[in-house]
């Protein structure tokens, strides 16, 4: 391992804290074990760590204890709890109650210095976004984007950076992963927010229409334009204009979209005077722009422009971590808004919502979650989550009366993505669309480790 961290280890098995310390020692990490959550805390009061490796039971405490502790005195450590194999409610509620990542035993040595890793990494990126994380407590500063993941972090430690320029930026990611959210944080966090922010779908704007919608347009200027109209930029002036789905604008309006951002300056339709004006432009797409600018579809100067400041929303399976979180968040917020009891849901259902892809990405998690808040109905917001929807999809399956040997077609896929693969587990794990805890766990299962 190429990078050295400190770690408390907070272990009661002597043998497994030996077992533990030997392999994190091994790897170059600086350890420091105890026995028991007073001895930790002890320990945190005198002593910082970049992680805090806690096992769940403690003899009279937990893990959990130890963790409320270090959130409450604002220690800023990555925290990471062992859990029992199977005791997902503890996973749950120690993602809910801050910590960064846990481990479920048993768990294998790759696993474990993985884990380490991440965790260290998610503290040092909190520690270092205090400002952020203190506008991230009131929710709304960041609207509702919500995550621990180190790859939100990433996201959040950008937003705050960039949010008090002018600069262009441009969010790319797929479809509901929450890019205007993102967009509306820059605005939230800038000095521009006490004006408008606008969001326009430049998807839904017919061609014929698309100038005069953005740059407004002069009574008598063409058919139909029976009075002057205030363009979404002009409107926008003093604050933010969001053009979602910007690949979708048509070239002739990309041409005098990089004029205005080159002079700060629009020219109405049937117009011949200029207007300066004071507007920040926050774009986004899911589209490749620069395979686009390829295929001569996107201008090339436009996208070099737009891309000053680009900021990449991660898909919802690339941190499963924050599943937990963002379950607490859009049940509370829906029960809420309907003026209705906040639901529980029950250990197995927990599992198949932190165990599946979605594909839909966040907005398919807030939708579902909207629907179940209304309908009560478990079965429903589980209904068509059996199936990954992604490239290599099983949808077209169809299980036969004469059955199969799940055992043994989950085994021959393991070993063939291996071969295909050829060996390299975390290749492996993407073939078969597993994270890599429960790819390494499967490959324990069959004794294919």
């Amino acid at each position: 391992m190429s990078t050295s961290f400190s770690v408390l280890l907070v272990e009661d098995d002597q043998s497994q804290r030996e077992l533990i310390q030997g392999i994190l020692t091994q790897a170059g990490h600086q350890v420091v074990d105890v026995d028991s959550v007073e001895s930790a805390i002890l320990k945190l009061k005198t002593q910082n760590f970049d992680v805090i490796f806690s096992d769940w039971k403690l003899g009279t405490l937990t893990g959990l204890d130890l963790l409320n502790y270090v959130k409450r005195n604002e220690v800023q450590s990555g925290f990471a709890i062992a859990t029992a194999y199977g005791t997902i409610a503890h996973a749950v509620e120690a993602i809910n109650a801050g910590a960064d990542d846990y481990l479920a035993k048993p768990f294998q040595k790759q696993e474990l210095l993985l884990c380490i890793d991440k965790t260290a990494n998610a503290g040092k990126l909190r520690s270092n976004n205090n400002t952020l994380k203190a506008a991230l407590t009131e929710q709304q500063s960041l609207v509702d984007l919500v995550g621990n993941a180190p790859c939100m972090q990433k996201v959040y430690s950008r937003i705050e950076r960039v949010s008090k320029t002018t600069a262009t930026v441009l969010i790319n990611g797929e479809s509901g992963t929450g890019k205007e959210l993102a967009a509306r944080a820059l605005h939230r966090l800038s000095d521009r927010n006490s004006n408008a922010f606008i969001a326009v779908n430049c998807g839904a704007i017919p061609e014929s229409i698309a100038e005069a919608e953005l740059f407004g347009s002069l009574k008598g200027a063409f058919t139909g334009a029976n009075a002057d109209k205030v363009g979404q930029l002009e409107a926008a002036n003093g604050g933010t204009l969001f053009l979602d789905e910007i690949g979708e604008l048509p070239l002739s309006i990309q041409a005098k979209l990089l004029r205005f951002l080159q002079e700060s300056t629009i020219t109405p339709v049937g117009g011949n005077q200029s207007i300066e004006l004071d507007v920040r432009v926050i774009a986004a797409t899911h589209r490749n722009l620069s395979e686009m600018v390829q295929q001569g579809t996107f201008r090339e100067d436009l996208y070099y422009r737009l891309n000053i400041v680009p900021i990449e929303m991660p898909p919802l399976r690339e941190r499963k971590e924050d599943i937990a979180k963002l379950l607490d968040f859009f049940l509370s917020k829906f029960a809420s808004r309907y003026a209705v009891d906040k639901p529980s849901l029950d250990s197995d259902t927990l599992k198949r919502l932190m165990d599946y892809d979605w594909p839909g990405n966040v907005r398919e998690l807030s939708n579902r979650l909207e629907r179940f808040i209304l309908l009560g109905d478990e079965q429903e917001l589980l209904q068509g989550m059996s199936t990954t929807i992604q490239n290599g999809s099983v949808a077209g399956f169809v299980l036969t009366d004469a059955g199969l040997d799940w055992e043994d077609f989950e085994q021959s896929c393991l070993q063939q993505a291996i071969a295909l693969s050829k060996g390299n587990k975390t290749a492996a794990a993407k073939l078969l669309h597993l994270n890599y805890k429960a790819f390494l766990y499967r490959l324990e299962k069959y004794g294919l480790s």
